[in-house]
C-alpha cells in the first residue's frame, strides 16, 4: 500500500523533484507552498509523515511544527537552512523527529524518512531465527549454519545476508541493501556489496558460481530464494 506523504515546502522545484523521487520508493507526495495550505492539507488528509520546510512566506516553520504536534504524533522531517542550528534545537525539542539541512541528497532524505517512519510503525515481533532448508540464521547468536556446520561471517556480511533473508523471494537493490544496514550513509562503499555477496555465497553456497540462495537479478539487484535445500 502506498503511503501518503505531506510537503509544506514553498520552492516549487524542490517539490516536484522530490515527488518524482520519492515515487520511484513507493511514496505519495502531496506538496503544500504554505504554512496555513499545510496545516488545512493535514486536517483533511490521511498522511504518514510531514516534511516541513522552516523558511515560510507566510508561517514561521516552528509555530507550524507546534501546531502539527498539537493536532498528532505524526512524524515530521524539518528541513531547515544550513548554519541555523538554533532552529534545529528548538524544533527538535518541540516535536519534530529528525531534521536535514540544504542543500541535501534526496537519497538521505529518503533514508532519514523511512527511519522514522519505521520508528513510528506498531512494534512487531521478529523471528530471531530464520530456517531456509539446511540454511539456519540465528539473529541473537549472529551465527550461520549449514548442514548444522558453522558458516565463517564477519558481522557485517552476516547482517547483510539477514537484510536478504529476512525479505526472501523480494528483489533488494543495492541502495536499497545499504539504506537496510547504514540509513543510506555508504554512497562510496556501494560495489563493496557485490563483494560481501560474493564471500557470502562462498561460505553458504553448495556452488558459489551457480548461486541457488542468494540470485543475482541483473540490473535491479540480488533476491533470496524462498525455496531451498
Amino acid at each position: 500500500m502506498t503511503r501518503n506523504i505531506l510537503i509544506i515546502e514553498d520552492d516549487r522545484q524542490l517539490a516536484s523533484m522530490l515527488r518524482e523521487y520519492l515515487a520511484a520508493a513507493g511514496l505519495k507526495l502531496d506538496c503544500a507552498e504554505s504554512g496555513g495550505q499545510g496545516l488545512a492539507r493535514l486536517d483533511r488528509g490521511d498522511y504518514a509523515a510531514v516534511i516541513l520546510d522552516l523558511m515560510l512566506p507566510d508561517m514561521d516553520g516552528l509555530e507550524i511544527c507546534r501546531s502539527i504536534r498539537a493536532r498528532s504524533d505524526i512524524p515530521v522531517l524539518m528541513l531547515t537552512a544550513r548554519g541555523e542550528e538554533m532552529d534545529r534545537i528548538v524544533g527538535l525539542e518541540i516535536g519534530a523527529d529528525d531534521y536535514l539541512p540544504k542543500p541535501f541528497n534526496p537519497r538521505e532524505l529518503l533514508a532519514r524518512l523511512r527511519a522514522i517512519l519505521r520508528r513510528h510503525e506498531a512494534p512487531v515481533v521478529a523471528p530471531s531465527v530464520l530456517e531456509f532448508g539446511a540454511l539456519v540464521l540465528n539473529l541473537d547468536q549472529h551465527t550461520v549454519t549449514l548442514h548444522g556446520r558453522a558458516c565463517a561471517l564477519t558481522g557485517h556480511q552476516f547482517e547483510l545476508l539477514w537484510a536478504l533473508a529476512s525479505q526472501p523471494g523480494r528483489v533488494l537493490s543495492r541502495e536499497r541493501l545499504l539504506d537496510e544496514l547504514s540509513g543510506g550513509r555508504l554512497d562510496h562503499f556501494d560495489r563493496s556489496i557485490d563483494v560481501h555477496i560474493s564471500r557470502i555465497r562462498a561460505a553458504i553456497e553448495t556452488d558459489p558460481r551457480h548461486p541457488r540462495r542468494i540470485i543475482t537479478v541483473r540490473g535491479r539487484g540480488y533476491l533470496f530464494a524462498r525455496e531451498q535445500d
